[in-house]
C-alpha cells in the first residue's frame, strides 16, 4: 500500500496501527465532503491553468464517481489507507491513472481534511439546530395539549409558587430555541476555508485562487492568515461541543423533571407503553429508561467538550498530529446529541399529564397573598410577608 508521503521506505505496521488508530474509520462521514473540496480545487488548478482540461475532467468525473460507489457501500477506507485523503486518492490514480496524482497540487492533507470537516460541520450544525427547534415545537404542543392544568413550581425540591404545564414546557421550549441559535453561531467560526493554507504556510512559489475554491464551496470568507488555519483547529470544534453540551444540559434537565413526573409518589404524567421498557424479573415494571438515557448523555456531552479542549491545550503553533485526536470527540458529541434530538419529539408527543394526580399545597400560594395585602392595606411587603408567615404557622 502506498501512502500520500511514502518515499519507498516500508513502514512498521505497529506504527500504521498506532497512528492510524480510528482515524480512518472516523473518515468515512468525510468521505463526500473531500470529495467535493477535492473538486472545487481542482476546478481552481484548471482555471489557473495548473491542469489541463482532459486531467480535470478525469479528476472530477473520477471523484463523482468515488463518492457515488462509497455512498452505495462498494468500498470504505481501510486501515492499510491510514486515512480517507490516502484512500480517494489512491482509488482514483488507480481508476484514471497519473491525472489522480496532480489533484493534490497545492494542497495539504492538513487543509484538505480541515476543509471537509468543515464541510461536515456546516451541515451537522444546520441539521443540530433544526432538531433543537423540532423539540421546541413539541413542548409548544405539549403545552396546547394541557392547557389550563395546574402544576406546582418547586425551589429547593418543595412546592412554592403556582405554575402551570404550559409555563414548565414553555420555558424549556424557549431555552432550547436559545440552544438553537447558540449552534448557528458556531458557523462564524466553521464558515473560513482553509483551502490553500496547506500545512499551514501557504504554497511558496506557486500562486493559487483561495477565493475561488472558498466561493465554490460557499465558504463565506477565506482564512487568512495561512498561519490563522492551524492555530484555529479546536475551536469551531469546542465552540460546537459546548454548545451541545449546553443544549444536552437543557434537555438533562427536561428529562429529570420528566423522571420526578413519572413516579409513583408523583404520578403527573404517564407514559404509553411504546415509550418505555419493562423489567426482566418484576412484571409490574415500566421504566422510563429513554429518558434515564438523555439525562446521562448531558454527561457524556461535556466529556466530548473536556476531551477536545485538553487535546488542544498547550500545543505550540502549526500542525501537531495531536489535532488528529479531536474527531472522535467531536463525531461522538454530535452522534449522541443527534440521536436525542431525533427520539425526543415523539417522546414529548406521547407524555400526558394527569390534572386528576396534580395536587398543591394551599400554602403555595403564600406569596400571592402577601402580594393582595400590599395592594389591599398599603403596607409594606415585608410586613405583609411576616402577617402570612404568621397566619400559615397557626
Amino acid at each position: 500500500m502506498t501512502r500520500l508521503w511514502d518515499k519507498g521506505a516500508p513502514l512498521d505496521e505497529r506504527v500504521l496501527r498506532f497512528t492510524a488508530g480510528e482515524d480512518f474509520a472516523l473518515d468515512e462521514r468525510l468521505v463526500r465532503f473531500d470529495v467535493e473540496a477535492s473538486i472545487a480545487h481542482a476546478q481552481m488548478l484548471y482555471s489557473l491553468g495548473l491542469l489541463a482540461r482532459n486531467d480535470y475532467d478525469a479528476i472530477r468525473f473520477g471523484l463523482l464517481a468515488l463518492a457515488d460507489e462509497h455512498s452505495r457501500g462498494l468500498w470504505r477506507i481501510e486501515l492499510a489507507d491510514e486515512d480517507g485523503q490516502t484512500a480517494l486518492e489512491r482509488r482514483l490514480t488507480e481508476r484514471i491513472g497519473p491525472a489522480g496524482g496532480r489533484v493534490h497540487l497545492g494542497r495539504s492533507r492538513n487543509d484538505q481534511v480541515l476543509a471537509a470537516i468543515r464541510l461536515y460541520l456546516r451541515e451537522a450544525i444546520t441539521a443540530l439546530a433544526a432538531g433543537a427547534e423540532r423539540i421546541a415545537r413539541a413542548l409548544d404542543e405539549l403545552a396546547e395539549r394541557h392547557a389550563g392544568i395546574a402544576l406546582p413550581g418547586y425551589t429547593h425540591m418543595q412546592q412554592a409558587m403556582p405554575s402551570s404545564v404550559a409555563l414548565w414546557a414553555g420555558g424549556f421550549a424557549t431555552e432550547v430555541r436559545d440552544d438553537a441559535q447558540g449552534l448557528r453561531a458556531v458557523l462564524r467560526r466553521v464558515n473560513q476555508s482553509p483551502l490553500g493554507s496547506a500545512a499551514g504556510y501557504g504554497t511558496p512559489g506557486l500562486t493559487l485562487d483561495r477565493e475561488a475554491t472558498a466561493s465554490a464551496l460557499g465558504f463565506a470568507s477565506v482564512q487568512a492568515p495561512v498561519t490563522a488555519v492551524q492555530l484555529s483547529r479546536g475551536k469551531a470544534e469546542a465552540h460546537l461541543l459546548f454548545e451541545l453540551a449546553l443544549l444536552m444540559q437543557d434537555l438533562g434537565r427536561l428529562a429529570s423533571d420528566v423522571l420526578l413526573f413519572y413516579t409513583q409518589e408523583f404520578g403527573f404524567l404517564e407514559l404509553p407503553d411504546t415509550f418505555t421498557t419493562g423489567s426482566s424479573i418484576m412484571p409490574q415494571k415500566r421504566n422510563p429508561d429513554l429518558f434515564e438515557l438523555v439525562r446521562g448523555r448531558a454527561a457524556a456531552a461535556h466529556v466530548c467538550l473536556d476531551e477536545v479542549l485538553g487535546v488542544c491545550a498547550k500545543l505550540p503553533s502549526g500542525y501537531q498530529r495531536d489535532l488528529q485526536l479531536i474527531k472522535a470527540p467531536l463525531f461522538r458529541g454530535i452522534d449522541l446529541a443527534a440521536g436525542t434530538l431525533e427520539i425526543l419529539p415523539p417522546a414529548i408527543e406521547a407524555m400526558r399529564f394527569r390534572a386528576e394526580k396534580i395536587t398543591l399545597d394551599p400554602a403555595i400560594h403564600a406569596a400571592e397573598q402577601a402580594y393582595a395585602l400590599v395592594a389591599s392595606e398599603g403596607i409594606s411587603f415585608r410586613e405583609a410577608y411576616r402577617r402570612v408567615a404568621k397566619q400559615l404557622k397557626k
